[in-house]
């Protein structure tokens, strides 16, 4: 397939200008202010041109909890989360393809998904997921979400003596999964791309972080992992490790150019030196962090050491949502109170590049298919991953600065096409290869309903977490 999109707005460094951009197989062929009409002609007039967004952390199973988990601290939090009803491959495809469509909806054309398991059916999940993004048609990089502890090792000990649980899985046995997903549905040439994802050095060994590198380096994988979201976490590797949680990922291997680390709230300057001279990335994700209390991440700090930032959503259960342009507005103004040098905040134009070429550089897989050198940008030989704003929606009305009005504003309806690898998969602001209302009805079909909250572990757990934690009991 070939299209033409003609006259549309881009943004320059200082502006804007009218172009034309032409589209042959899964490449961007030619872009200039005249060009003849090949393929498919795409009116780009009135219409804003940007690369798609990068959604660079997310959840997508939790769609079925979104709304329905009270405001917690995230270790409380994930008690609630744990206690829902059984959810099948069925529940998991859906979900997938409910985080894809809304992804698209708000300038997104990849999204990075902490895939969480079904026990006992983890290579029943990941396949589901990977049918649910492959029918949308979105770019996706699918990262298990795997843990070799039990769940409430991620509270830390204190003076007291809390005693977790063991692990549903050996070390062993969830690195097997993790290969043979690897051999199954890595494919980042048609769009889906596995990832080594442990869920955070919380609940995670020193070996399975290891496995995870090996893995990583062998088959050339993005690693991906949650990083010091809470302050709880902070005190609980000083209990692990008696030094940073980012030091010690560090002196594993982890941390590299093609590992992202999603929240990264609780860090001090020396953490921020290790991510930068390791070219790490992090993924800023301001709405569940604000959900969660678990505090403002140093985003200008990040940018002023020269660490790459992106832009997440995070689950539907912790936002609860996934609408990226608000997650890009909030993370863009929420820094504004954190320093008082307006000179240093971000402005519109930054946090599109974060969206886009900051979260394609988090994606570096560093061969043919180097995500950071094809994407995030509109240059001739880039992948077609773009997105086309109608400029004429009454939320981008009336005309100002095009960028200030979809980042600053409430824009909504606003994506009127995108394209990933080439193919058009939204049109006339729905996507080209399903119906809306049918997903919706799917979605209402498969509900759990009411879960029942708060869940019979939480007044246990809890009870515990405020004693560490230095609050009342």
């Amino acid at each position: 397939m070939s299209f033409t999109i003609k006259q549309a707005v881009s943004p320059t460094a200082t502006g804007y200008e009218i172009l034309d951009l032409y589209i042959e197989g899964e490449e961007i062929q030619a872009i200039a202010p005249e060009l003849p009409p090949r393929g498919t002609v795409i009116d780009g007039s009135r219409h804003l041109l940007l690369p798609g967004f990068v959604n660079a952390h997310t959840h997508s199973p939790e769609v079925w909890q979104r709304g329905a988990i009270a405001p917690y601290p995230l270790e409380l939090w994930l008690t609630e989360l744990y206690a829902i009803a059984s959810l099948t491959p069925d529940h998991i495809y859906l979900s997938a393809i409910a985080t894809a469509v809304e992804t698209l909806l708000s300038g997104g054309t990849t999204v990075v998904d902490h895939l969480i398991l079904l026990p006992g059916q983890e290579l029943e999940t990941i396949a589901a997921a990977v049918r649910g993004y492959q029918a949308v048609g979105i770019r996706a990089f699918i990262g298990p979400l795997i843990y070799d502890q039990h769940p409430d090792a991620g509270i830390p000990k204190g003076d007291t003596d809390w005693q977790p649980g063991e692990g549903d899985l050996n070390t062993g046995q969830i690195l097997e999964i993790l290969e043979t997903a690897v051999q199954r549905f890595h494919r980042p040439e048609a769009g889906i791309s596995i990832m080594v994802a442990p869920t955070g050095m919380q609940l995670c060994s020193d070996p399975l972080f290891r496995g995870c590198v090996d893995l990583s380096d062998r088959h050339n994988l993005c690693r991906h992992t949650h990083l010091l979201e809470t302050k709880a976490q902070q005190q609980l590797a000083q209990e692990k490790y008696g030094c940073s949680a980012v030091a010690h990922l560090e002196k594993l291997g982890f941390l590299s150019p093609r590992t992202s680390l999603a929240h990264c709230v609780w860090l001090d300057d020396a953490d921020i030196e290790i991510l930068a001279a390791t070219g790490s990335t992090v993924v800023h994700n301001p709405l569940s962090n604000l959900r969660l209390g678990s505090g403002i991440a140093p985003v200008l700090k990040y940018a002023a050491a020269g660490v790459n930032v992106s832009f997440g959503c995070d689950g539907s259960a912790s936002n609860d949502g996934q609408d990226l342009l608000e997650a890009i507005k909030i993370g863009m103004m929420l820094h504004n109170i954190t320093d008082a040098d307006y000179r240093h905040w971000l402005t519109p134009r930054m946090a599109v590049e974060m969206a886009a070429l900051g979260g394609a550089r988090g994606l570096n897989l560093g061969d043919k298919y180097a995500i950071a050198d094809r994407l995030g940008t509109l240059h001739i030989g880039q992948q077609a991953d773009l997105v086309l704003y109608d400029l004429q929606t009454l939320s981008l009305l009336p005309k100002t600065d095009p960028l200030g009005l979809l980042v600053m504003g409430r824009p909504t309806n606003a994506v009127a096409h995108s394209w990933v690898r080439g193919e058009q998969i939204m049109a006339g602001g729905k996507p080209t290869r399903l119906e809306l209302a049918q997903l919706c009805a799917d979605l209402d079909r498969h509900s759990l309903g009411a879960i029942q909250r708060p869940s019979p572990d939480l007044m246990a757990v809890e009870a515990h977490y405020r004693q560490v934690m230095g609050l009342p009991i």
